[in-house]
Formats: C-alpha cells, sequence, structure tokens
C-alpha cells in the first residue's frame, strides 16, 4: 500500500474515536425510542428523517461557506464538538423530543464536517491514490463503527441491559475524538487549479453554480438521490432483525459483523476503484444493495439475518468512499473542493430524509417488508440510470 499523508491518518483517528461514540449508541437507540421511551416506529423514521434534512442544508451550505473563506480545520473541529453535545444530551433524555433535539444536533455536526474533511482527503490525495484516501479514512470510520458496538455489547452484559449507562459512557470516546481533531494539520497554501486536457468535463469553477456542473455529475447527483430514496435509516435493519428474533445482544452483535466487513473491505474497495475506476465498483456495490434489500423483505430465518448483514457491510464498502473518490475526480479546483462534497452530501441527506419517513409509514400501515422492498425498486432505478449513463459515456469515449 503507498505511504499515506499525516493528515489523512490524523483524520481517519478523529472518525475513528467519533465513531466509535456514535456507534455504541446506534445499534441501542431504536429499541431506546421504541421500549424505553415509548416512541412508535412511525416516530422513528420520522427523527432520523428531518434529523437528516437538517444536515442536508447543513453540508452545502457550510461546504460552500469553508470554500468560501478558504478554511477547512475551523468546519472540522466545530463538527466533532456539535456531535459531542449531541452524545450528552441523548444520554439525559427522558423523552424522544430531546432524542429528537439530539439527532439534530449531531447531523449539523455532521453537516458542518463533512465537506471540509472530504475536501483536506482530496488535498492530501493524488489522481492516483484518490481512492486510497478516502478507502482508508473509512477504514478506520468503520473500525469505530465495529469497536463501538462490541463494547457496548460488553457493557449490555456489565449494566444488565441498562441502556441509559452504556449512553453516558458513549461520551468519553467522542471527548478523545474532538480533542485529536483540535490537531488536525491544514495546510496554509493556496487551493489550486490542476488543469486538465478535458477541464470542459471538470468543476472548475469560482463559485458553486448549479448550472455550470458537467453532465457527468449531474446524472450521478441523480442516481444518488434515486438510490438515497429508499435508503432508509439502518435502524430499520435493526428492527429488522430483532422482529425476526434476535436477542438485544445478538442485534448489537450482528450490526459489529456488518461493521467489521465494512471496515476491512473499505480500503481494498478504493484500491480497486483506483485501479478499475470507481464506477464499475459502484454499480457493483448498488447490484449487492439490491439484492440484500430485497433480502430482508423476505426473510424470515436468524441465519438469513446473519448473511445478510455481512453482505450490506460489502455494499457499502463498494459505494461509500468510492463515490467520494468519483465526485472527487470531477474537481480540479480544490478551493471548491468543499462545496462539491457538499452538495453530495446534501443529495444523499435529501433522500434520507424521505426514505426515512417513506419506511416508517410503510412498516407501520403495510409491514415491515414493505419497507425493504421499495428500498430495493429505488436501488433498482438508480441502477438503471447509472448503467445508461455508462453507456453513453463508454460510447463518447
Amino acid at each position: 500500500m503507498k505511504r499515506l499523508p499525516g493528515s489523512v491518518w490524523m483524520l481517519g483517528a478523529v472518525s475513528f474515536f467519533n465513531d466509535v461514540a456514535s456507534e455504541m449508541l446506534y445499534p441501542l437507540l431504536p429499541i431506546f425510542i421504541t421500549r424505553v421511551l415509548g416512541a412508535p416506529v412511525a416516530v422513528l423514521g420520522l427523527i432520523d428523517g428531518i434529523a437528516e434534512g437538517g444536515s442536508a442544508l447543513f453540508k452545502v451550505f457550510f461546504g460552500h461557506w469553508s470554500d468560501r473563506i478558504g478554511r477547512r480545520k475551523p468546519f472540522v473541529l466545530l463538527g466533532y464538538v456539535a456531535s459531542s453535545i449531541a452524545k450528552v444530551l441523548i444520554a439525559l433524555s427522558k423523552t424522544w423530543g430531546l432524542v429528537f433535539v439530539a439527532r439534530v444536533c449531531d447531523r449539523f455536526g455532521k453537516g458542518v464536517r463533512s465537506g471540509a474533511r472530504d475536501a483536506l482527503l482530496l488535498e492530501a490525495s493524488t489522481p492516483t491514490t484518490r481512492g486510497l484516501v478516502f478507502g482508508f479514512q473509512q477504514t478506520l470510520d468503520s473500525a469505530g463503527a465495529v469497536i463501538g458496538p462490541l463494547i457496548a455489547l460488553v457493557l449490555l452484559q456489565v449494566f444488565v441491559d441498562r441502556i441509559r449507562t452504556i449512553l453516558f459512557i458513549a461520551i468519553i470516546p467522542s471527548v478523545i475524538g474532538v480533542v485529536l481533531a483540535a490537531f488536525v494539520h491544514e495546510s496554509t497554501a493556496p487551493r489550486v487549479r490542476h488543469a486538465t486536457a478535458s477541464s470542459t468535463n471538470r468543476v472548475a469553477i469560482s463559485k458553486l453554480d448549479l448550472h455550470s456542473l458537467p453532465r457527468e455529475l449531474k446524472v450521478f447527483l441523480v442516481v444518488s438521490a434515486l438510490f438515497s430514496l429508499g435508503n432508509s435509516s439502518d435502524s430499520f435493519l435493526l428492527l429488522r432483525a430483532r422482529s425476526i428474533g434476535l436477542s438485544l445482544s445478538l442485534v448489537v452483535l450482528v450490526y459489529i459483523c456488518y461493521n467489521l466487513v465494512y471496515s476491512l473491505v473499505s480500503t481494498p474497495a478504493g484500491m480497486l476503484a483506483d485501479r478499475f475506476g470507481p464506477r464499475r465498483i459502484y454499480a457493483v456495490g448498488i447490484t449487492l444493495y439490491m439484492g440484500v434489500y430485497l433480502g430482508f423483505a423476505l426473510n424470515h430465518s436468524l441465519t438469513g439475518a446473519w448473511v445478510l448483514f455481512g453482505v450490506y457491510g460489502f455494499y457499502i464498502a463498494l459505494t461509500d468512499s468510492v463515490s467520494r473518490a468519483l465526485v472527487a475526480s470531477f474537481v480540479t479546483d480544490q478551493s471548491q473542493a468543499a462545496g462539491i462534497f457538499g452538495l453530495l452530501q446534501t443529495v444523499l441527506s435529501v433522500g434520507l430524509v424521505a426514505a426515512s419517513i417513506v419506511g416508517g409509514v410503510l412498516w407501520s400501515t403495510v409491514g415491515a417488508w414493505a419497507t425493504f422492498a421499495f428500498a430495493s425498486l429505488c436501488a433498482l432505478a438508480a441502477l438503471v440510470v447509472f448503467a445508461t449513463s455508462e453507456l453513453r459515456h463508454v460510447r463518447v469515449d
């Protein structure tokens, strides 16, 4: 593996500790909200949907703001501080309303930092290492998503399923992440524009003008919107596993397995994207997602749940960091990078708003299977559009 800059390692470490904290909570939150606080499943979807909706606005706004003032680190640091505050609010929650406020605060933090963080990663990469850089950062991020639930699993045994105690303990790694974020290095050199022979097909504009975006990027944003329209919160997957018959501890454990696959595959997926092109790897990932969600719609066995969560880890490893590497290939003016990455995250978040709300309504009115069947159909539509655009891309080349 090629040598990675220190900034990539540091950003990866920050993501690791933040995810340890977040993922100590995440597999427990659906049960905490519906069982401990007494909220219906539809409210769970509403909380995630509205929180992500706010995040969508934050991502594009703060990404563009970061570009305008030419700074990255303040946004990264503020974003992680906000997420730490959210952990405190969740631990103190006595009603689902405060959980809702905490989730909005957490998504605000992600919205503030996402574009600036990805812009820092882009600056630390080259055209031949983009997939590797984004994949490696995602590996450390996902490693936190393995360790966090493992800690939660141990604490569930120590504190005899007292979820609130675990929520308070999760604040500790979150604070460590904030401290590390304060040491992230930001280059003071001007962001450069890399001219290319095909610059008419790349983003290199003085400000984020949607009309000036290249056609390929616009198509990919449409694909992302179609896909995310059915890509509801993973909370539904955890509730599905619980409804099939997994105990609370096994729900956490199956979530750990998913994140373990996600972590192990992310860096190799990024390297494959560098070698074979991110478009091909991304298409494989969407295909896997479609099959997995169809499986969740039809499956009623405990063994099937374990298999589906494992394959689900492959899907996200082949799409998450790879999609950012693909978008990075359109960015030649690094002073606009945060705005472009923020735009991608906004599109994904807006889709997640609708997906989480629709998913909750379908679950409550039709049945759990309908939530996953709808997601599979949305993925199929995205894959068709993506494949069609790929054929046109090949013909033009």
